[in-house]
């Protein structure tokens, strides 16, 4: 029987992938299933893969003919999952030895919808643990009540969804595991959003057993194109869901702050010159746009409680004269 279904997409990752897959072998047992996904890599990340399938224990490889995006390569994962538990990778991170064993033992222990642990943020030599901006370990709770406060870092600000494990009731049931194909960047913060509403419990226990590495050259966090503003699409998904939520009044303050911080990033890197000036350009015009968009009164009652710099951008943005491109 296989109990855990580890889901790791790869895509060009030739100088991690290796790393990756010997964490996998020090976490193999007889009960936990590794689907590789290649989306269809055109370096030497196939090669890789083909050697993993034959010799990893547990090994599947799952090939797209195209190249389809994370989300695609997760769902497409999840589509194959036999186990009772399901977990995400990526394809550039690692694993300590063991982790797998007493994440399956988390879950067996609480029998809870989903867990989540913390992470080490890998950078060059740097090791520095992120913790789950959730104060309460190892008791089952509900992940709606750990959205808010609004002022506050919580859980759904962290979308690491390769840190947490999974119950698979959770896809056959409602479909919950499934992320939205198309979105270039913000699909985990969409994704986690759903999942904090929608799910019944959850757990958050003191693991660190992933390894995140930052600072890969081809991550799309290090590329200034326009595949970067998806995150407006995302939050735009967000803000509509939760309003239709039984407690969106309650909840939409807190996504109209995340959003409004994430606009911030977004236009300080742009401030930075980390961005193509034709992207430039249209960050400034979607994001003015998105502003308008947004419930009037909550977004002024979050800018009254933003840092002055912040806030007097966000509002000048705000008076922009509205232009086709924001269409």
């Amino acid at each position: 029987m296989v109990k855990l279904s580890v889901i790791v997409p790869f895509y060009n990752v030739r100088q991690y992938a290796p790393d990756t897959l010997r964490s996998l072998e020090a976490n193999a047992r007889p009960d936990v299933e590794f689907l590789l996904v290649d989306d269809c890599s055109t370096d030497d990340t196939t090669a890789l893969l083909e050697r993993a399938e034959r010799g990893l224990p547990g090994a599947r490889l799952l090939r797209h003919e195209r190249n389809r995006g994370i989300a695609a390569a997760r769902n497409t994962g999840l589509t194959a999952a036999r186990g009772r538990y399901v977990t995400f990778l990526d394809g550039d991170d690692w694993l300590a030895p063991g982790h797998y064993g007493r994440l399956i033992a988390a879950m067996d222990d609480l029998g809870c919808d989903f867990v989540r642990t913390d992470h080490v943020r890998s950078t060059g030599r740097e090791r520095v643990v992120q913790r789950v901006p959730h104060g309460r370990r190892n008791a089952v709770m509900s992940p709606r009540e750990a959205i808010l406060p609004a002022e506050r870092s919580t859980s759904v600000d962290y979308p690491f969804v390769w840190a947490d494990v999974y119950h698979r009731r959770l896809d056959d049931d409602r479909g919950l595991l499934r992320f939205t194909e198309g979105l270039h960047t913000c699909e985990d913060r969409l994704w986690t959003w759903r999942l904090h509403r929608e799910a019944e419990s959850f757990a958050v226990v003191n693991l660190y057993g992933v390894f995140y590495r930052r600072g890969v050259a081809s991550s799309l966090t290090r590329i200034g194109d326009e595949r970067q503003l998806d995150f407006l699409r995302a939050f735009d998904l967000v803000m509509a869901e939760t309003a239709e939520d039984r407690d969106g009044e309650e909840l939409l303050p807190k996504v109209v702050r995340t959003y409004c911080a994430m606009m911030c990033h977004h236009l300080s890197a742009d401030a930075e010159g980390r961005y193509q000036p034709s992207v430039g350009r249209k960050l400034r015009t979607l994001t003015a746009a998105a502003l308008r968009r947004m419930p009037q009164e909550v977004l002024e009652r979050t800018l009254d409680t933003m840092d002055v710099e912040r806030a007097t951008r966000l509002r000048r943005l705000r008076r922009r004269p509205a232009v086709g491109a924001a269409a």
